[in-house]
Formats: structure tokens, C-alpha cells, sequence
């Protein structure tokens, strides 16, 4: 559930449009990097240099993998890096010995910190959620093998810090320097970053600490809100049942939500904002000053028409719409857009086709959806 939900919950707002209640939980589906794991299709192993050969061939694997989505890394230096014997990583396997994901880290136990050297997951299986699973084990891996190492240290380029963010790294570096100041080395256009592990969280078991989070949370908002509150239908809008008019306050819960009459009425007294407004104007006098929109500038005069009113039922022109513009009549914008194609259509609708009315009526129709066009790729830029 994300803040807006939860904001419109405390509020009092109903969850959503499937009348579902805040009372249940939303579902929250399983990542594929969990299903996978679950289902043996990957595994996260431990391994360092110790000359066996299944480490050997899982970390030439890390190599491979660091070296291709790490391209401005020197691949020698990845190479060296990742065989060195003070290195350790953890890798993610798949189908045997393929390396899709793998940390490789430096760690330095007598000063309390590791340093996070490279971090790579294969880019098509990145959307699968591997990066976050694999720093999860991270963490749990360095608890179980490092009881007394509770920070990590690591420069993350631009493109990584809103993913090191995300796992609980901090630009903010509270570690004090001379703990790990000549132990990592320096990388220029990095941005050094930090994390410090919680004693109490069991990064493995994080789902379960959401949902107990998120019970916590609902169980709170249900004693703000009465939004998890289902009331029953109206008789009038239940199947077979005839239509009728229903007063808004005769509607179960609408008044426990805050709602009063006076909301209604000064809702329907809003006109639209003074931008969508000079915008209107904008588009009617530059329709003003169109020559063919003579036609249009003022109400048709019927004084000779006498049969007008029986074909016209909702007359319009260019200078009433102006009047409601000014007087703020207009609710949104697309009352406006209405009212000047209404202009267009009663012209057509009255005057034969092959006439200089119907003709400019034409004319004025595409100028003012061109205009339109104009003003929404105006938005898009």
C-alpha cells in the first residue's frame, strides 16, 4: 500500500473503486528472484579463492559478469580484484555454474566494516527482483560469517545510488574516517556510501516484518477511519428496482466521511484554474481573429430567421463564450471545447451545406482542433 492509499484511508476515502474494504490486506505477489530461489532454479553460494575448482569456475563467472555490466571498470583490474585472496563474494547460480548475479567484497573484521567492491546483476534478469534478493543474503551471509560486522562501505557510480539508497545506503557516512580511510580504495566520480545492518531485523524473513508492519498501520487507521466500514447499497440502485432522485445526505456513511451540503455548493462555485482559463482566452481570440469566424462573433441575429429557434435548441457564438469565460462559468475545461464545437454545429445543422456559413463553419472547426493539437504537444515539451 502505497501513501496516497493511506492518506485517502486516514481520510476516511473509500480503498479504491472495487469497493474492496481496508479491512483486508492487499495481496502482495511473490518476486520471480523468490520463486526461483524456492524452486532450486537459482542458488546464492558463498565462495572465495581457496583453488578449488568449483570456486574457480564461479568466479571466473563473477569476472565475466562484472566485466560486462561494469564496461568502464579495466577488466584487468575486475580480473585481479576478483581473484585476489582478500576478496569474497556471493554469488547467484543458475542451471549448474551460470553466474546471473554476484557481490564480490573486501572484508575487514578488526574494523568492523566491509567494503563492497563490485555488484553486478545479469541485465536480463534484473526486472526479476535479483539485485534486492542478493543483498538481502548479503547481509544475512555477513551476520552469520561476521557477527561483529555491522557496516558496509561502497562507491556507487550515478547510475547505482538510487539502487544502494533503496537497500539502506546513505550518502551520510557516520562511520568515523580514520576507521576506514586507507583500507578502500578511491574511485573517481563515485560517491562513497553507507550502510549500517539493524541487530534486530532478519533481512531473509523482510516480508513477513512488512506484513506485520502493515497490520499494525491498518489496525491504526481502523480506529481514525471508519473507511473499512461497508454499508449496504441503496434500494433505488439495485437491480430491477426504479430510478429515482436520492438526496446525497440520505446516503449511508456520506456523512461520516465529513461530507456536508455546503462541500457540494462550493464545489459547483469553483471555476477552473487561472491557467487552464488564459488558456481559453488564448484559443478564443486567436479563433476571433480568424476572418472567416465573422459569422460567429455574435448571436445569429433571428430577426429574419424566424423558424431558428424551432432547429436551434441551445444557441452559442464567440462572444457569449467569452461572457462565460470572464464570469467563470466554465467548470472544466471540456465545458469550453463543448461550447465552441456547439457554435460549429448549429451553423451546419441550420445552413445548407454549399453555403458561405456552413463552409467557414467547416473552416473554423479543423482551425480550432488544430489549435488544440498544438496546445497538447505544447504540453508534452
Amino acid at each position: 500500500m502505497d501513501e496516497s492509499q493511506l492518506n485517502r484511508l486516514a481520510a476516511g476515502v473509500p480503498m479504491d473503486a472495487l469497493g474492496r474494504s481496508s479491512a483486508a490486506p492487499p495481496i502482495r505477489t511473490e518476486k520471480m528472484s523468490a520463486v526461483e530461489l524456492r524452486k532450486g532454479v537459482i542458488q546464492i553460494t558463498a565462495v572465495e579463492n581457496d583453488k578449488q575448482t568449483r570456486s574457480l569456475i564461479i568466479m571466473t563467472g563473477l569476472k565475466t559478469l562484472f566485466q560486462k555490466q561494469l564496461p568502464k571498470m579495466p577488466r584487468e583490474y575486475i580480473a585481479r580484484l576478483v581473484y585476489d585472496a582478500n576478496s569474497k563474494a556471493l554469488a547467484i547460480i543458475k542451471r549448474g555454474y551460470k553466474v546471473v548475479g554476484g557481490i564480490c567484497y573486501r572484508p575487514f573484521p578488526h574494523r568492523g566494516f566491509a567494503e563492497i567492491v563490485f555488484f553486478a546483476t545479469n541485465s536480463a534478469d534484473q526486472e526479476k527482483g535479483y539485485g534486492g534478493m542478493l543483498m538481502d543474503h548479503f547481509k544475512a551471509h555477513i551476520r552469520k560469517a561476521y557477527p561483529e560486522m555491522m557496516h558496509f562501505l561502497t562507491y556507487a557510480d550515478n547510475y547505482a545510488v538510487g539502487y544502494f539508497e533503496k537497500q539502506g545506503f546513505s550518502k551520510q557516512i557516520s562511520l568515523d574516517r580514520s576507521v576506514w580511510a586507507g583500507y578502500i580504495k578511491d574511485y573517481e566520480g563515485g560517491t562513497i556510501m553507507q550502510c549500517t545492518m539493524l541487530p534486530k531485523i532478519d533481512y531473509l524473513d523482510k516480508p513477513n516484518i512488512f506484513k506485520k508492519q502493515q497490520e499494525a498501520i491498518m489496525a491504526k487507521i481502523r480506529q481514525l477511519s471508519k473507511s473499512h466500514i461497508v454499508h449496504p447499497g441503496l434500494p433505488q440502485f439495485q437491480p430491477g428496482a426504479t430510478l429515482m432522485t436520492v438526496s446525497p445526505k440520505d446516503v449511508p456513511g456520506l456523512r461520516e466521511t465529513g461530507w456536508t451540503p455546503e462541500m457540494a455548493s462550493v464545489i459547483s462555485r469553483s471555476p477552473v484554474k487561472n491557467s487552464v482559463k488564459a488558456l481559453m482566452e488564448k484559443l478564443l481570440k486567436e479563433m476571433v481573429a480568424e476572418p472567416k469566424a465573422w459569422a460567429f462573433l455574435k448571436p445569429v441575429d433571428t430577426t429574419e430567421l424566424l423558424d431558428y429557434f424551432d432547429v436551434i435548441k441551445h444557441p452559442m457564438d464567440f462572444s457569449t463564450i467569452q461572457h462565460k469565460i470572464r464570469s467563470n462559468q466554465y467548470k472544466t475545461f471540456d465545458n469550453f471545447v463543448d461550447d465552441v464545437q456547439l457554435v460549429f454545429d448549429n451553423c451546419r445543422l441550420y445552413n445548407p451545406e454549399a453555403t458561405i456559413y456552413a463552409k467557414n463553419a467547416r473552416f473554423m472547426d479543423q482551425f480550432f482542433k488544430k489549435l488544440l493539437e498544438l496546445h497538447l504537444k505544447s504540453e508534452d515539451k
